[in-house]
């Protein structure tokens, strides 16, 4: 006890000799807080400052009115400074301050001041053109927030901020496989995701294939060439088509266009045989119209190939012949056929039209000797000759080298096209963009929550809309 006296009598003369020399010490560090308070007093000539507990024993009396002293000498405030003992931390709580960003933080206080009174107010026009915004696969997730923002897809006045847009979405791909041809495999070029969607209002007795598109609507026919649909993969959007007055049980091609900038302002959808008959079905008056057969300046039978899916440029369709070589073409306001013969490049195989802006291109395979590669021509307007513009990449030629290799187009729409190549010992999908020239590997499309590999049968392109109503 004596000795701890004697140590506290040398501590506050300490104190007094420091008070009375009124230097400032320089500022300390803050410390974490705790239950009991602490005097840290700074001596200029001393490295380590003092600690001195506030304590309820009469031993500390002396070194209170020190303090009380010191409190009256506004220069000498500065030496004293409370602080309180360190607390100690779990190593889960220390990580998790570690592992938080000033990013985050600043999020954290952004959210703090955020007034739900300020958003219940933001004005519903402008929520709504800035929703029309997001991209298509974003807007599905948004749309499961609630009822509210779920009802935007029924909304007339959404459905014209998202037709106002430019057309800049990329183009997805609707697939069937040879495992399960009664349900869609889109695939979605901007994510490389694949998604599952389900039609259900598609009938599941027999075999739908996606014949074209146009506004975010893909139109179906049956296997046996009876029955047409027109639906939206994305809202379920559906309508079955009237019967057809003509009974055809060969296989036609399929080709289909706006009647303006969307869907609301109608559609029309054409199919032709290879007699020369064909039919122009509107969406507005719901049935077949311009019933006819090709004109006799057209030679018959047309041999179309359907390998080629017809391509859409404004109002007019393009379909690929066989024999004689070229391009047939229909334009849906005039009601007027053309034909055009275009003699194809050489040691060519399995090709089909393409479209980018209002130019034609023809894909194919080009094949050598036991080397072949995939080649994209474009037609001359002048000359009407075609002229190969681009090729797959040496090093993917070089792994069809020897193998008998067998191209389907999946599908074009906006420059962007999906290849299908397979061979005994491959199968490989590959997108192509004609305006930046590059080709792309697919990844390979599984089972939902499974590890299946599905093998694409057929398919097209259609570009997303989630307010397209069929």
């Amino acid at each position: 006890m004596e000795e701890e006296l004697a140590m506290l009598k040398q501590f506050i003369g300490q104190l007094q000799e420091l008070l009375h020399n009124g230097s400032h010490p320089p500022p300390s560090s803050s410390r974490s807080s705790s239950s009991s308070s602490f005097i840290v007093l700074h001596n200029p000539h001393y490295p380590n400052p003092w600690c001195l507990p506030f304590t309820d024993e009469t031993s500390a009396d002396d070194s209170c009115d020190v303090v009380m002293a010191a409190g009256k000498r506004p220069g000498i405030l500065n030496m004293l400074e409370t602080v309180k003992q360190p607390v100690k931390r779990s190593r889960k709580e220390k990580k998790k301050n570690q592992g938080k960003s000033s990013t985050e933080e600043g999020d954290d206080v952004i959210n703090e001041n955020m007034d739900q009174e300020i958003w219940q107010e933001f004005p519903h026009d402008l929520f709504e053109a800035l929703v029309s915004r997001l991209p298509v696969a974003k807007f599905f997730q948004f749309r499961a927030v609630c009822r509210k923002w779920n009802a935007l897809i029924d909304s007339d006045s959404f459905s014209r901020y998202c037709t106002q847009l430019p057309q800049t979405i990329t183009p997805w791909f609707y697939t069937i496989t040879h495992e399960n041809v009664n349900s869609g495999q889109v695939y979605d070029p901007s994510s490389k995701k694949w998604h599952h969607p389900i039609i259900p209002a598609l009938p599941k007795k027999s075999i739908v294939l996606p014949m074209a598109s146009a506004g975010g609507l893909v139109c179906f026919l049956d296997i046996g060439h009876r029955n047409f649909y027109v639906s939206n993969p994305l809202n379920k959007s559906f309508r079955e088509l009237p019967a057809r007055s003509f009974k055809v049980w060969s296989r036609v091609a399929v080709g289909m266009t706006l009647n303006g900038n969307s869907t609301s302002d109608g559609y029309k959808v054409l199919w032709v045989g290879c007699e020369g008959e064909y039919e122009v079905y509107d969406s507005l008056s719901n049935v077949w119209t311009k019933r006819g057969t090709i004109p006799s300046n057209i030679k018959l039978p047309v041999l179309l190939n359907f390998k080629s899916q017809p391509v859409a440029i404004k109002t007019t369709l393009y379909f690929m012949l066989t024999d004689p070589e070229g391009i047939l073409s229909y334009d849906m306001v005039s009601g007027k056929w053309k034909q055009y013969i275009i003699p194809g490049p050489p040691d060519l195989s399995d090709h089909t039209l393409a479209e980018c802006g209002e130019r034609l291109l023809l894909v194919g395979l080009l094949t050598k000797n036991a080397a072949t590669c995939v080649c994209i021509w474009e037609l001359q307007k002048m000359t009407l000759l075609w002229k190969e513009v681009d090729r797959m990449p040496n090093v993917w030629c070089l792994e069809f080298y020897g193998k008998h290799v067998r191209m389907n187009c999946l599908g074009n729409k906006g420059c962007l096209m999906m290849l299908s190549l397979r061979s005994r010992q491959m199968n490989r999908l590959i997108t192509y963009n004609a305006v930046t020239r590059e080709w792309i590997k697919v990844p390979g499309c599984t089972v939902p929550r499974g590890r299946k590999r599905l093998w694409i049968a057929c398919g097209t392109a259609f570009h997303p809309s989630p307010t397209a109503k069929a």
